[in-house]
C-alpha cells in the first residue's frame, strides 16, 4: 500500500489497534505517523523504513500469538466443583474437631497426633500429617475452616482438586517437619494453619510465575511482599507458631513455582478427583499409623 508521503504498512478500522502498532514502532525507533482514510486508520512510515517496520510488527504479532496460546493453556477450564473442595475441607476440619474436642481437655487425639518435635525427629513422621487435622479450640478451627474455603478452594480451582489438595497438604506436612527439626525438642503444634499459609505461598507463586504474561521483577517482588504482609497480619498472633507459618508459606511458594508449568498440561477431571480421594486416604492412613 503506497501513500503519497510514504508507505502504509498496516491498515485497520480500529483506532486502538493502530495506536498499539504505533507504540511498537516507537519502541523500535522507527519514525511513523497515523492517517485517517475512508477505509480506516493507516500506519505510515518512510519507504526506506517499510521493510523494517513490517518485520517489527510481524515479530510483535508472533509474540502475541505465542503469549495468547500460553495464556489459554494456563487458564484451562476448571474442573467442575473444584472450588467447593475448600468448603468441604473446612467442614471436615470442623467435624473432626467435634470428635476430638479441645486441646485443654487433654484428649488422647492430641497426645498421639500433635506435632511433637522430639518424636518427629525420632521417626514419627505421621504426626506432621495428623497435626494438621487437630485444633486447640473453636476459634482456631473456625478460622482455618474459613481460610480453607477461600485458599484451598482457590488452589483447587487453579490446579484442579487433586493437584491443588496435594500441593496444600505437602506444604503443610513440610512446614510441620521443618518446624520440628528447627526446634528439635520440647515443641508441640496443632492446626491446619501451616497448610493454609502453604496455600497462600502456592497462589502467590502461581501469580508471580504466570505463564500468560511476562511479569517484571517489580511484579514478582510485589507478590512476595504481599505474601509476607499476610504472614505478618495473620500469622503472628500470640498463640500462633510463626516459624511453622513461615515454613509453610515458603514451601508453598516453592511448590507453586514447581507446579506452575504443569498448568499447560491439565489432568482429566477423573484423574483429579482420584488424586483428591487419595489425599483423604493418605490422611486417614496417617491416623491409622498412629493407632498401630
Amino acid at each position: 500500500m503506497e501513500d503519497l508521503a510514504g508507505t502504509a504498512v498496516r491498515l485497520t478500522p480500529d483506532r486502538h489497534r493502530v495506536d498499539e502498532w504505533a507504540t511498537v514502532l516507537a519502541a523500535g525507533g522507527i519514525p511513523h505517523r497515523l492517517r485517517s482514510r475512508l477505509d480506516g486508520w493507516a500506519l505510515i512510515v518512510a519507504a526506506r523504513d517499510a521493510d523494517a517496520a513490517r518485520e517489527t510488527l510481524d515479530a510483535y504479532d508472533r509474540e502475541n500469538i505465542a503469549d495468547t496460546t500460553r495464556a489459554r493453556s494456563a487458564s484451562v477450564a476448571p474442573v467442575r466443583g473444584a472450588a467447593a473442595v475448600g468448603v468441604a475441607v473446612g467442614l471436615l476440619l470442623i467435624a473432626f474437631f467435634a470428635a476430638t474436642g479441645t486441646r485443654a481437655n487433654r484428649s488422647v487425639w492430641f497426645e498421639r497426633g500433635s506435632v511433637d518435635a522430639e518424636r518427629i525427629v525420632a521417626g514419627e513422621w505421621w504426626r506432621t500429617v495428623t497435626a494438621l487435622t487437630l485444633h486447640a479450640d473453636a476459634p482456631h478451627v473456625v478460622g482455618n475452616a474459613v481460610a480453607s474455603a477461600l485458599l484451598v478452594g482457590a488452589a483447587s480451582h487453579q490446579f484442579g482438586p487433586g493437584v491443588g489438595l496435594w500441593l496444600v497438604l505437602l506444604a503443610g506436612i513440610g512446614g510441620n517437619a521443618l518446624t520440628a527439626v528447627a526446634y528439635g525438642t520440647h515443641h508441640h503444634l496443632v492446626g491446619a494453619s501451616t497448610a493454609m499459609f502453604g496455600a497462600i505461598g502456592i497462589l502467590a507463586a502461581t501469580r508471580a510465575m504466570s505463564l500468560g504474561r511476562r511479569p517484571t521483577a517489580r511484579t514478582r517482588w510485589m507478590v512476595v511482599a504481599a505474601s509476607l504482609a499476610l504472614l505478618a497480619l495473620l500469622g503472628t498472633s500470640p498463640d500462633a507458631d510463626l516459624l511453622a507459618h513461615l515454613f509453610g508459606l515458603l514451601l508453598g511458594g516453592a511448590l507453586g513455582v514447581a507446579a506452575a508449568p504443569a498448568l499447560q498440561w491439565p489432568l482429566r477431571p477423573s484423574v483429579q478427583w482420584a488424586l483428591a480421594v487419595a489425599v483423604l486416604v493418605f490422611v486417614v492412613g496417617a491416623w491409622l499409623r498412629v493407632r498401630s
